[in-house]
Order: structure tokens, then sequence, then C-alpha cells
């Protein structure tokens, strides 16, 4: 008896390796290659383009929520007065711009003619007041002190007529082209300010990306949200995919395009199409805890097999079964409408 049961353990081993290395393994045929994996899916952490106090979540954990749908909203209030500002400035750039391309009126072109005709006056009153009282100085009835002032007086005249002639000229010019360009530029400024305004109170708003079921509501009312702090976290409604591991010995025959069947645990008189979508081109050991060195040793590729999941039955981490006809050939990808 003692002789026998070291042998009966031996082949105790022995069949658990065995067995073991079955599990391992992916199952096939000549025809169909059966693997075995879990579901994956992608996920998105959803953060606020803004640093604000968080006003409303409106999804709940485990809702389906569509692309564009607005989950969450953060308080607006300063938002909205800034964007008011910009808005009063691109209105009075609008304006300036306006002003200067008209030009002068005509009311204040005959405005300034009326000056000129009034310098030109005091101008002539001027010099004829010189001119008088040089005549009476040469008859020792003026003094020179006078005749000074009045030669002062008759320049200045002549100074202010030119001052007003000038003026005239620029308003029937109008204005520079150099100062309606400026007012141009000011307005592009203003209103690119006013963009950036409304970018801001848009990013207030958090919204869906894609289709999707919400794993995970992080924030709720009240909490102070920022670019670096995640308020919800997003599962895609698609792609769904099956990960798998083929083994090196089978790494040939199986080619990105195959046609694939898929059954789940939770589902298993149902298939779901599918399609082998992606081979990893690098080796990575069997993601897996065995028992024997052979084993812990082996290098696997890592496989996706996409889905057609339009009932959102397939959940993230659910174990399923690809079967794979290794003489079927490459197709399209299906409808999975």
């Amino acid at each position: 008896m003692k002789k026998v049961l070291p042998i009966i353990l031996v082949l105790v081993v022995v069949a658990a390796v065995f067995a073991w290395s079955r599990f391992q393994e992916p199952a096939s045929n000549d025809n169909i290659l059966t693997l075995f994996g879990n579901i994956d899916i992608r996920e998105a952490q959803l953060t606020f383009n803004a640093s604000e106090h968080v006003n409303k979540i409106l999804v709940e954990e485990g809702e389906q929520v569509t692309a564009g749908q607005l989950l969450a909203s953060l308080h607006q209030e300063l938002f909205q007065s800034r964007v008011a500002q910009e808005e009063a400035q691109v209105e009075a750039r609008r304006q300036q711009m306006i002003k200067l391309q008209a030009g002068s009126r005509p009311e204040e072109i005959d405005k300034a003619r009326a000056e000129l005709e009034a310098a030109r006056a005091r101008a002539e009153a001027a010099h004829d007041t010189w001119q008088r009282l040089q005549t009476l100085a040469a008859k020792k009835l003026a003094s020179r002190e006078e005749v000074e002032l009045a030669r002062s007086n008759a320049h200045a005249s002549q100074a202010q007529v030119a001052a007003a002639r000038a003026a005239l000229r620029l308003l029937q010019a109008g204005p520079r082209k150099e100062d309606i360009a400026t007012a141009k530029a000011d307005l592009k400024a203003a209103e690119a300010a006013l963009r950036v305004a409304h970018k801001n109170l848009a990013n207030t708003e958090l919204r869906a990306p894609a289709n999707g079921i919400i794993r995970t509501r992080i924030l709720e009312p009240g909490d102070m949200a920022s670019p670096l702090k995640p308020a919800l976290t997003l599962a895609f409604a698609n792609p769904v995919w099956v990960r798998a591991y083929l083994p090196e010995s089978l790494l040939g025959r199986v080619k990105p395009g195959m046609a694939a069947s898929i059954i789940s645990d939770s589902y298993p008189q149902k298939k779901y199409q599918g399609w082998v979508g992606y081979i990893s081109p690098t080796a990575e050991f069997t993601p897996k805890n065995v028992e024997t060195p052979e084993l812990r040793t082996r290098l696997v590729y890592q496989v996706r097999i996409f889905a057609c999941n339009p009932q959102d039955e397939l959940r993230l981490g659910m174990p399923a079964t690809v079967e794979i006809d290794l003489q079927a050939p490459t197709t399209a990808i299906p409808d999975c409408k």
C-alpha cells in the first residue's frame, strides 16, 4: 500500500497538469477555432473644461445616454456676465468703425467752413487795425507798443485762418485709412474675445461625447469642478469586443476581418455576429496564474474580436466564447443595425 500511494499521487498531479493545460489552450479543430475571453469596452473620464461649483447632475448611474446629451452643468452667472460685457465691447467697436467709414457729416463740414470765414474776417480786421495804427504812429498819434500789439494780432489771426483751412480740408478728406484699419482690428479683437466668452460659457455644460452608459457619478451638486477632476465615467456603447489570447502556433491561421460568432454565458442560446478586428503585433506572457514553469513562460498574442451588440446585452467583463471559421474568407465588417 505504501508503494502504491506515491504512484497514485504522481498520476493525480499529471492528470491535473494535463487538465489545466487543456483549459489554457483554445479549443480548436480543423475548421473551427474556439477562444475564451471577456467582454471589453472603452471608457472615458468626463471632465468640465472650466472651474466652478457643480449646479446640476442630470443623469444617474446605469443610465444610457446619447451623443450630445446634456449630462451636467456648472453655475453660469459669472460666465454669462462676461459674455454680456464682451457683447457691449463688440457693439462699441462696431459703432466706432461705422463712424470712421461714414466720414465727416455735412453739418461738420459746414461748421468748418463757417469757422474759416470767421477766421478770415478776424484776420482782415486785425490787419486793418495794424495798418491804421501804423499811420497814426507816423503822426505821433499812437504809441509804438500799440503798433507792435496790432501787428502780433494780425499775424495770429492769419495763423488761425490757416488752422481753420486745414481743419476744413481734414473733414473733407475724411478719416485716415490707418485709423479705419485700426478700428477694424479693434473690432476683430473684441469679436474674438466674445467668442472666447461664449466658449467658456459652453464649457460649463458637460455633454456626452458618444452613446454609452453612465458608470459612475464622481461629483455631485455643490462640488468644485475643474478640468483635472473627473465628474462622470462613461462606458461607450461601441465598440464592444472580446479580449482573448492566441497562441503563437495559431497566429498564422487567424487574420483580421475573419467572421466570428460570440456566445456569452448570460445568453447561451444566442450568437452575436463578430469579426477579428485586431491582433497584437507583440507577444506577452500568458496573463493567468498557472502552476507549472512550462505554462508560465508561454507567450500569447492578444486578439480582439469585435461584436455586434445592438441590444446592449454584452457588458464589461462578461465571459464569452468565440468561434472562428478558419476556412471562411475574410469579409467586410457586418452591419450591426
